[in-house]
């Protein structure tokens, strides 16, 4: 890329603010064509807002729901988005359902290898949720089978594809920054009690699977490199609520890209910190706030030559409709997703790596 000038600067801080307020955000060619059909798989809290994002969709539409709770969920999302009762059921139908061109996997951690198997081998697309899976032994698993049946599968990135965050990318990437040094970065909450992320059955893991993969995966996307060293340590300060007996309260680690930059993250279960990650470069800085948060993405430039302020202005299903357009239009146009089952792989490597660096095994 070009060296990114202020005039170049200002123009990509005002597209990623319009970009979100466009009423659909990745029409494909030919927008007169049906849109794309997909399965909800699990209707929980993901799904609701993957639901209400294909609703206001001229692409994606959501055609069918794979529920183990059909009188209750199943029925109140049927209405809602006017799906017959004849297409709400259990998986093995899925198959013959020619509404369901794709599967949206929203479901525990530890069910996405099972269900995007088995959505290949129906000869549905596969758009999995992250991470997308709970080991790397897993992720390969998906891969092939996805791969066997001649379909695609896209794991659920959202931030490559929201507009602040692809703001940053370029900034990155055309060295308005200087030459990188390091990164800070740390996504966290309180989880409350009786959750399945807080348990290894279905987690696989602790926060750094379900918000250290942020920050963690971020950061590959904008340097293009893959980490090659890792420190770590995995803490429980919390002895008495019973939360955190099967995985860790909070994890830090430091990771090593080859080409010598660093970067110091952390993820939580048991303390909020909202999303985060600051970028330093030697002619620069920059700081997303609000990073990993549904709307109000914020990005600030300090110091060099170039300066931006600029907050994303979508609703919470702004990430989620953008996705779920790309990769109908990577249904309609055989072309491959921007985030497919390689980039999962890479990113639950490293995960292994940080578990393995912090004397805590996974799954």
């Amino acid at each position: 890329m070009a060296p990114l000038n202020r005039r170049a600067f200002t123009r990509l801080s005002a597209f990623a603010l319009a970009a979100t307020r466009l009423p659909s955000l990745a029409q494909s060619p030919g927008s007169d064509q049906k849109p794309v059909g997909y399965a909800a798989i699990g209707l929980g809290t993901i799904s609701d807002i993957f639901m209400r994002a294909c609703a206001k969709s001229k692409t994606a539409k959501i055609t069918a729901l794979v529920t183990g709770h059909p009188e209750t969920k199943g029925k109140h999302y049927a209405g809602l988005y006017g799906i017959p009762e004849s297409s709400i059921y259990t998986f093995d139908r899925i198959r013959d359902d020619k509404s369901v061109d794709a599967v949206y996997v929203g479901l525990p951690n530890s069910m996405h290898r099972e269900y995007t198997v088995r959505g290949a081998q129906a000869g549905k697309h596969v758009l999995c949720e992250k991470p997308m899976a709970i080991s790397s032994a897993e992720c390969r698993e998906m891969i092939a089978a996805c791969r066997d049946a001649h379909i695609k599968l896209m794991i659920g990135y959202r931030v490559h594809y929201e507009p602040t965050h692809l703001v940053a990318r370029q900034i990155v990437q055309s060295g308005g920054l200087g030459q990188l040094q390091s990164f800070e970065g740390s996504f966290g909450f309180d989880a409350k009690p009786n959750q399945w992320r807080l348990t290894r059955k279905y987690g696989g893991g602790g926060s750094l699977m379900d918000v250290g993969i942020y920050p963690l995966n971020e950061i590959r996307w904008l340097t293009g490199e893959e980490p090659n060293a890792f420190t770590a340590v995995a803490s429980t300060s919390d002895h008495t609520s019973g939360r955190f007996a099967e995985v860790e309260q909070t994890i830090h680690w430091t990771m090593k890209l080859p080409s010598g930059v660093s970067a110091t993250l952390a993820s939580s279960y048991g303390e909020n910190m909202p999303g985060l990650l600051r970028i330093h470069g030697k002619d620069g800085s920059m700081e997303i706030t609000n990073a990993y948060s549904y709307q109000g993405v914020h990005l600030a430039s300090t110091g060099g030559k170039l300066h931006v302020n600029t907050t994303s202005q979508g609703d919470d299903t702004m990430h989620f409709q953008i996705e779920a357009e790309h990769f109908a239009n990577c249904i309609r146009t055989g072309t491959n997703p921007g985030t497919p089952g390689e980039e999962g792989l890479k990113d639950l490597l490293a995960i292994e790596a940080i578990y393995k660096a912090a004397g805590t095994p996974i799954a």
